[in-house]
């Protein structure tokens, strides 16, 4: 079979996707990957072919970071904001790259900002579509929709807050996708139906599969590829075996250390304890660290982060999956979005400290929060964790999900999509 997966984000958006493509590919699959073009180095680094989308998401980020770093939870920041106008101008010419690529294609895997889009593109292309996501979007009265404002909320009001997430979505996208149907010929569109199947990467360990969820909706576990023929670099290498394991800080790419507030407040409370720091996508650089910090760059999380004592990050999914998975505790500092639903739920398995997001934390809750992470209570709760997450093949599970979804085997789904 050849499948089309689309997706539009940042790396920690793309690279699971290029994960799922690589297993596709193993199992016997043909497959392309359209993503934005700074964030298919994962899928060069797997040997997944690709081509990207129009739009540079990187440069969008980073200009929305330097006018505004963060606001809390629940609201469209700066970064959101920018996002929502990559998808809106460049719909149309998604449409026709979609399509193009759908050319000969026996099913479309679609995810992220490309989702409108890449659904009409289906439709149009008369080809089966399956949604990808690394957020839990299908309604459900156990928990709260990840983009709202992380309130306990009465279980009956959880459902409707998905609806109205829908709806506003839906509104900001509308008239760009209505545009671009258009443009082939097809009439208007409307919000995102959950009658289609559903494969999510996200691990049951981390969040339990709802009771409530239909049946064409499958929790795989982490979508990942096992790290192989990586070596560190000398100087990554010399500073892991020169002392204890370091404190791992990074942000991925959340644009909004530049201004300086969040790394002094890191700085102060890491207190010359060992610490690596992986700028991601900020400006930020090593003059501004002290000499007890050492700064690298891209390196896979899988390798890294065991290797860590703990992980200071942003608690985007896939990182809050990486984090988990290696068995470490967590300091997670939300910027926006469902980063807040991330950290809860870290928080709520009892492997990261309670603490505030990222635009509002101080150098003391930071230190009490190291403090915290470093307890033997919450090593021990990381370990089983990790322990538990490593046991999944979320991969595995998506691909026989996908092969069975599309007749390429006559084979048993689990109902909950994970292997036990």
């Amino acid at each position: 079979m050849r499948i089309v997966v689309v997706t539009y984000g940042t790396e920690g958006d793309t690279r699971p996707l290029a994960a799922l493509c690589r297993s596709l590919i193993d199992t016997g699959e043909e497959t392309l990957l359209l993503a934005d073009a700074a964030t298919l180095g994962s899928a060069d680094d797997l040997g997944v072919p690709s081509a990207p989308l129009a739009g540079d998401i990187r440069t969008a980020v980073a200009a929305a970071g330097s006018a505004r770093s963060t606001r809390g939870p629940g609201r469209f920041d700066a970064t959101a904001s920018t996002l929502a106008r990559i998808a809106q101008d460049h719909a149309t010419t998604w449409m026709s790259q979609i399509l193009e690529a759908a050319i000969g294609a026996d099913a479309l895997i679609i995810a992220g900002l490309a989702s409108y889009v890449g659904f009409a593109a289906a439709e149009k292309a008369d080809v089966p579509a399956i949604a990808a996501s690394l957020i839990p979007l299908t309604p459900t009265s156990e928990f709260g929709s990840p983009f709202l404002p992380p309130r306990p909320l009465p279980r009956w009001l959880n459902r409707p807050g998905y609806w109205l997430v829908s709806r506003a979505i839906w509104r900001a996208f509308r008239g760009s996708t209505d545009a671009a149907r258009a443009d082939v010929g097809l009439p208007p569109g409307r919000p995102l139906s959950t009658d289609h199947p559903v494969i999510y990467g996200i691990s049951p360990t981390l969040l339990p599969r709802p009771a409530d969820w239909p049946a064409q909706t499958w929790l795989c576990g982490q979508w990942v590829q096992p790290v192989q023929d990586w070596a560190a670099p000398r100087p990554l290498q010399d500073f892991l075996d020169a002392g204890e394991p370091p404190i791992y800080v990074g942000f991925g790419s959340m644009a909004g250390l530049d201004r300086g507030a969040l790394l002094d407040a890191l700085v102060t409370a890491i207190a010359g304890r060992r610490a690596i720091f992986n700028p991601g996508w900020s400006t930020a650089r090593a003059v501004q660290l002290p000499d007890n910090f050492h700064v690298i760059g891209d390196a896979p999380h899988d390798w890294l982060f065991p290797r860590m004592s703990m992980i200071i990050h942003h608690a985007g999914s896939g990182t809050t999956h990486s984090a988990a998975r290696s068995g470490k505790p967590s300091i997670a500092l939300p910027f926006a979005a469902d980063q807040f639903f991330w950290a809860g739920r870290l928080q709520q398995l009892g492997i990261a400290p309670r603490i505030s997001g990222a635009g509002k934390v101080t150098a003391a809750e930071l230190s009490a929060a190291i403090t915290a992470a470093g307890s033997d209570t919450m090593r021990t709760r990381a370990a089983d964790v990790g322990a538990r997450m490593r046991a999944e093949d979320g991969s595995a599970t998506a691909v026989r999900i996908v092969r069975h979804l599309l007749g390429a085997r006559q084979q048993t789904v689990p109902e909950t999509g994970v292997d036990g």
